[in-house]
């Protein structure tokens, strides 16, 4: 092919991002979309880049180090980043190169002024804008400058900032090309930036216009505050004048130069209320033309805008695909689920197909859609109070909506009805189906009283008090789960697909199982009332935290507890433990019968695995890989138990908690019955505490169901996919985790499957990934998070929510990935979320703090199970506590304090 090495602008477009880099193809973009002004130029195509850089055999010998450099290593970057950049910018233009550029320059006139721009091959993409990470040069005048800036900025693809910014962003340096960009200059009045959605919340209804006066590096290197208009519907809804006393102009010996305003300037808006409408007018047509929210900097030179780049907002969160222009509200699934991390096609899919009730997918995540509960005044109330009870950063978030004239419309006090409703996903749909998928308990209760929790003393739920209950309700379970484990072996091809349908209604069958439901309500509608009542007359706060220590049939805290037993079978041999620390890989099982102790060892972890190994860190997505899948997973866990415990620890436990509660017990009962009335309360809170023993422990048993049959499902898809691989329709087996269940399905019966689709599916997870999805979303775009409205701790406190009690202080321990953990008796462990799958690191750990949770989500539930003091939902937890700082975790009182 021949190479290019000058391209003018109105040649560039989207399919010649790899000839003229990003902002030479947005820019050619822009040309042509009618009413846009774009500066004329051309583009010094990456052809040339490659020829020159070729030519520099040093350039390559400096990548191959830099790769090899360790990420946290910031001097060897620095030091290699410069190395570069000289040897780049010593590069003399080639001469045929240099004479196509001047004979388009000389078009325009021997002493013309020029912007001369970076255009990287990875700069403007949807995933990542590499704004500011190369160079811009302004009012370059002369071929001889426009040359040597050209070269200046070839070499601004290795700046330190550039290099670091690719590295974060798994971008290799060698698939990165510069292109330059060299433009006629325009010499603005006023300069600025234009985001068509608010670049905080997400607003796709609000644009924000950033002004200044002379050219926009004095906004950029922040000489300057801007002047900034907000607009809503073709509307200015708010604006700040910044007194402005510097401004950067364009200096007539070339460059740029930092000037005085003028006094009489100084208070005056940098643009007039109807400029500022009608570039925001312009901006619409730009973002309508890229089909994506945009990042655009202009220019005002003669009442007329110049549009000098616009590139896509990288930062904001998707919306869910309504089908028309209603306003609604969604709820995060993934706040209850304790799981924000994306999940992929197949995940989200399979999570839809055996839920209650529809959900809605964004940003490789789950909502569910809350406008119709939200309208009504009276679902609206016992919304807000379920929620606020459980989550009050999720409840503080809706009021900011509910605040707003107009957005949510209220509607008659009825029914909402409709599968959609926010009261069949926080209300009916999510205790079915949460319940199934284990959303959240607190939303659970809504299903059989969608105003929510009754007040204390209300009646019990309409189940007795007897243990069989539970046993039934396991043993149905399991029963079920063997009747699919028996029927799905045979299956194949399209028969297979045919029997998850089917597998899938059974599934909803036992999560919507009535007498589960009551079960799960009993719980904690005793739990409710002890914590109300105790406080009440005794002063307790939190007192059922202590009374359902050690709850029988809590098979979450039992699957910590076994890990214990495995540690003791593995601590009496040395070669064993040696061996299980140079653990690399998940083939090590078999590797340990070489050892004195090590079939044991293998027989105990396998049996662990048996009963446990379908449980993950995010095991709601079904894509994720199981303990089974990858056992070496659980090995960093083994040992820490293995040090820092004793033989017996696990029944040892149990017991020391059995005892707190029965202790307990024996106090407030005691304490009850010296008040007035005192033996009616004390018989009340005996008959409490008994139903809250009996049923709460049954609370964690249906995520556990819900897993044991998503494992099963996940190995039979997986077969069908090796089947697939073997006959040629798929590269690799897990291709299949980028299709949902129906292209699965669709595949399975053509024998062909869209391999762009995939590729496709595999970058936008890339995308979703990098991003951290909201409590609450609306059709706007609006991200909200909430805020605590408390004044109840000590100022620079981390403030969360209280879901188990007692102080403790000790040694942070951020972690982000189980298998990596590292823990010591005492430890505190700060993570963005807890799953069932981090209980075994429970039994090991003094306290807990997470970013993401409620007062029933799994978390708070096995820290009140073990005795762990526990905040949850601390904003920003694992970025503002460093690991290894010391920590004090208030649980009952919900905040975290960071220690001297």
């Amino acid at each position: 092919m021949t190479e290019q090495y000058v391209l003018d602008l109105q040649e560039a477009d989207a399919t010649r991002v790899a000839l003229v880099g990003g902002k030479g193809a947005h820019l050619g973009e822009l040309s042509r979309i009618e009413g846009i002004r774009v500066p004329a130029g051309f583009c010094v195509t990456t052809d040339a880049f490659r020829r020159v850089v070729a030519g520099v055999p040093s350039v390559d010998a400096l990548l191959d180090r830099l790769s090899r450099v360790e990420p946290d290593d910031r001097e060897a970057v620095g030091t290699l980043s410069a190395e570069l950049r000289r040897a780049v910018e010593g590069i003399a233009v080639p001469d045929d190169i240099a004479a196509e550029i001047t004979g388009v320059l000389a078009r325009f006139g021997e002493r013309a002024a020029y912007a001369v721009r970076s255009s990287a091959t990875a700069e403007d993409l949807p995933t990542a804008s590499f704004a500011g990470q190369q160079d811009t040069y302004l009012n370059v005048v002369g071929p001889a400058e426009v040359l040597r800036h050209i070269g200046r900025c070839w070499a601004s693809l290795f700046t330190e900032r550039a290099v670091t910014y690719r590295r974060r962003n798994g971008v290799d340096h060698r698939a990165v090309h510069m292109a330059v960009v060299v433009q006629r200059m325009v010499f603005p009045q006023a300069s600025g930036v234009l985001f068509t959605a608010d670049p905080v919340t997400g607003n796709r209804k609000v644009a924000t216009v950033d002004a200044g006066f002379g050219l926009g590096e004095a906004l950029v290197s922040g000489l300057v505050n801007p002047d900034v208009f907000t607009v809503r519907d073709d509307t200015i809804v708010a604006r700040t004048i910044a007194a402005g006393h510097r401004a950067i102009d364009a200096s007539p010996a070339g460059g740029t130069r930092d000037v005085a305003i003028d006094a009489h300037r100084r208070e005056q808006p940098a643009l007039t209320d109807t400029q500022a409408l009608r570039l925001v007018r312009i901006g619409r047509r730009i973002e309508a033309h890229f089909g994506r929210p945009q990042d655009i900097e202009w220019c005002l030179a003669d009442d007329a805008f110049h549009v000098v780049q616009s590139r896509p907002i990288t930062t904001l969160f998707p919306v869910p695909d309504s089908g028309d222009e209603e306003n609604r509200v969604y709820l995060s699934v993934g706040h209850q689920q304790m799981m924000t991390d994306a999940m992929k096609p197949l995940g989200l899919s399979v999570w839809k197909a055996t839920a209650m009730a529809p959900m809605c997918e964004a940003g490789g995540r789950l909502f569910v859609d809350a406008t119709a509960r939200l309208a009504s005044p009276a679902s609206r109330a016992a919304l807000l109070d379920l929620i606020g009870r459980g989550d009050p950063l999720t409840r503080d978030a809706l009021e900011t909506v509910l605040e707003r004239d107009g957005f949510v419309r209220p509607l008659p006090d009825a029914d909402p009805g409709g599968p959609v409703a926010v009261g069949q996903s926080v209300g009916k749909q999510s205790a079915a189906e949460q319940s199934a998928a284990e959303q959240s308990a607190a939303e659970q209760s809504a299903a059989e009283r969608p105003a929510g929790r009754p007040s204390a003393g209300g009646p019990p739920a309409p189940i007795e008090t007897d243990p069989a209950v539970v046993t039934e309700l396991i043993r149905r379970s399991e029963a079920s789960l063997a009747a699919l484990k028996a029927a799905i072996g045979t299956k194949t091809g399209p028969a297979l697909f045919d029997f998850l349908k089917e597998a899938f209604a059974e599934h909803k069958r036992v999560l919507g199982d009535p007498l589960s439901m009551q079960a799960i309500m009993a719980g904690m509608e005793a739990a409710w009332w002890l914590n109300d009542k105790l406080g009440e007359w005794l002063g307790e706060k939190n007192a059922a935290d202590t009374l359902t220590l050690s709850a029988p049939d809590n098979i979450t805290s039992e699957m910590g507890l076994a890990l214990l037993d495995v540690a003791d079978v593995i601590r009496p041999h040395p070669e064993v433990i040696a061996f299980m620390r140079d653990v690399e890989g998940d083939a090590f099982l078999d590797g340990l019968t070489a050892f004195a102790g090590g079939t044991e060892a293998r027989d105990a972890i396998v049996a662990y695995l048996d009963r446990y190994g379908m449980r993950c860190v995010g095991e709601i997505d079904i894509t994720r890989p199981r303990w089974s899948e990858r056992p070496a997973t659980l090995v960093p866990a083994i040992l820490d138990n293995v040090r820092n415990f004793g033989a017996g620890a696990a029944a040892r436990r149990f017991e020391e908690g059995r005892q707190k509660a029965w202790q307990k017990e024996q106090d407030v009962l005691t304490r009850l019955r010296a008040l007035p009335d005192g033996d009616r309360k004390a018989d009340e809170t005996k008959r409490m505490i008994d139903r809250v023993r009996t049923f709460a422990g049954y609370r964690e048993y249906p995520k556990y169901g819900v897993i044991s049959r998503y494992f099963v499902y996940k190995q039979a898809l997986l077969r069908e996919a090796g089947r697939l691989v073997r006959a040629g329709v798929l590269a690799e087996q897990e291709d299949i985790h980028y299709l949902t269940v129906g292209e699965l399905d669709a595949v399975v019966r053509s024998n062909h499957v869209d391999g762009g689709l995939i590729e496709e599916r595999k970058e936008a997870f890339v995308v979703h990934a990098s991003l951290t999805p909201p409590r609450v979303l609306t059709s706007d775009g609006e991200a909200l998070t909430g805020a605590y409205r408390r004044e109840d701790a000590p100022a620079g406190a981390l403030l969360g929510i209280p879901v188990s009690a007692g102080t403790v202080e000790g040694r942070a321990r951020v972690i982000l990935d189980m298998a990596r953990a590292d823990l010591e008796a005492g430890d505190i462990l700060v993570t963005t979320f807890t799953d069932p799958s981090w209980s075994p690191l429970f039994v090991g750990i003094a306290g807990l703090v997470t970013e993401v949770g409620g007062v029933m989500t799994h978390g708070a539930v096995i820290a009140r199970e073990y005795g762990l003091p526990a905040v949850v939902g601390v904003e920003r937890a694992t970025r503002l506590i460093r690991d290894g700082q010391r920590i004090r975790v208030h649980g009952a009182d919900g905040y975290v304090e960071i220690l001297p």
